[in-house]
């Protein structure tokens, strides 16, 4: 399975509190923020590894020419308006394979869970599976609607009937939803909340997958939850 990390945002939260250095290299405990997303796909049966970033921040292009890995990385260099847009700069590298699996580089996660979540969508007939959680720490959270057995019917601004479920930024995908993205793109829509608002439109079978906790490193107050989260759970 092929593996993708969005990580061309500006960090422009992180930057504006102090942070000095770029978000994908953001520290938790001991490993940047994408140098764990990369060892954890590594470990989780990744064929290739594929990263956007922005021309902003070279560090980050930096850190990753540096790696010595057992797969390809490819590096895609490129400042998009959105994260929408993102994954379209990737889309020719997921088309290689059937399915993908797709992060933000700001997601931390428990490391067993997710290896029950990629097993869990590599053996369904699922269109996709996307990874949810109870726990909202989020200043504009998307939160997923779902039948009772966990079948997406729709994405919701705000906590709605049936949304009890925010999105963990956390993606399982096969080569259709590329189909729906180029259309996406071709109609000038942006944001991804609104690309996975079209997939259900356009009759794809999703499914929520739930965590017991996700979390989106956008603040400095981010970093010690997030370090919690890690000990908890490692």
């Amino acid at each position: 399975m092929i593996y993708a990390i969005l990580a061309a945002g500006e960090g422009s939260r992180l930057a504006q509190e102090g942070c000095e250095v770029p978000k994908p290299l953001v520290r938790i405990q001991d490993e940047t923020l994408i140098g764990r997303l990369i060892r954890i796909f590594v470990s989780n049966g990744a064929t290739r590894i594929v990263v956007i970033t922005n021309a902003l921040h070279t560090a980050t292009e930096e850190y990753l020419r540096g790696l010595t890995l057992p797969i390809p990385l490819d590096i895609v260099v490129r400042t998009t308006p959105s994260s929408m847009h993102s994954l379209y700069a990737l889309r020719d590298y997921l088309a290689t394979e059937e399915r993908f699996c797709l992060t933000t580089v700001d997601t931390i996660f428990a490391e067993a869970e997710f290896t029950n979540y990629i097993n869990a969508f590599a053996t369904s007939s699922l269109d996709g599976l996307m990874a949810v959680t109870t726990y909202v720490d989020d200043e504009k959270p998307l939160y997923v609607q779902t039948a009772d057995d966990l079948t997406i019917t729709g994405f919701c601004d705000t906590h709605e009937e049936r949304c009890n479920h925010v999105s963990g930024g956390i993606y399982c995908l096969t080569s259709q939803s590329l189909i729906t993205l180029e259309r996406c793109i071709a109609e000038g829509q942006s944001r991804m909340r609104n690309f996975q608002r079209q997939l259900v439109a356009d009759g794809l079978k999703l499914k929520a997958y739930p965590f017991s906790k996700i979390i989106d490193v956008d603040h400095c107050a981010d970093i010690p939850k997030a370090e919690e989260l890690v000990e908890q759970f490692e």
